[in-house]
């Protein structure tokens, strides 16, 4: 079965408005297919606080080390509450974008560069790279131990009332693990809007990732996230 035609027939039926553009990933846990939609980079906003946990969590494997309390404290917020001071620190930690790059190396992202100096928010990525990403922290294949994936699991199935938008649009009720990304571009006044993570629909787990620019507003960005998630898991739910 073709389910990236399936995608993009499911993708036609998004009203994509203005200047916008996304691009979407999905796995089907289960049998291992998955599909893409639309292509080119995009600027993480704060969907790269899964990438710079994982990346930390990698750095204290290769230590011998468990995250320090203080480390998790600012995990905790930085994944759960989206704390920007909090992903800072942690960005600090890893090294920066050679510190984030080094770590997607091992992961297998190809096409996702860190930021500039303590840019971490405009690191640029693609939905395929996203989904690479969450095999790492939801799939056993993966550089991260069992430890350490459960440990970002729970963190984003924490998510804070008001950010429980974005891929969970397509689960059964709360049957969801994500994290979201919002930021308005100064240059455009537009905004990049981005979801990833785990839902659960009818027993079946899936990898989604939504990557978006161009909206006019988050609200907007929102509605089309949402729309692209559940189209993404309509092509392996329909019929």
């Amino acid at each position: 079965m073709d389910h990236d035609a399936l995608l993009a027939k499911a993708m036609a039926s998004v009203t994509v408005p203005g200047d916008a553009e996304v691009s979407v990933a999905v796995l089907d846990v289960g049998s291992g297919e998955s599909a893409t939609y639309g292509s080119g980079s995009f600027d993480t906003a704060s969907i790269v606080k899964v990438d710079i946990l994982a990346a930390l969590l990698l750095q204290a494997q290769d230590a011998g080390r468990q995250l320090t309390a203080q480390e998790k404290a600012y995990a905790t917020a930085m994944i759960e509450s989206s704390d920007n001071d909090s992903a800072t620190a942690l960005w600090n930690a890893i090294g920066q974008a050679s510190g984030l790059d080094a770590a997607n190396e091992r992961f297998g992202l190809t096409d996702t560069e860190g930021g500039d100096g303590a840019l971490w928010g405009l690191t640029r990525t693609t939905a395929a790279d996203q989904l690479t990403l969450l095999q790492q922290v939801f799939g056993e294949d993966s550089e991260l131990s069992a430890a350490s994936r459960a440990y970002v699991q729970g963190l984003m199935g924490e998510i804070a009332v008001g950010q429980q938008w974005g891929v969970s649009a397509a689960a059964d009720g709360s049957a969801w693990a994500l994290k979201n990304g919002w930021l308005p571009r100064s240059t455009t006044g537009l905004w990049d809007v981005n979801s990833i993570g785990r839902v659960t629909v009818d027993g079946q787990d899936y990898l989604v990732a939504v990557v978006s620019n161009g909206n006019a507003t988050q609200a907007n960005g929102i509605t089309l996230v949402e729309a692209a998630a559940r189209a993404a898991v309509s092509a392996f739910t329909a019929g």
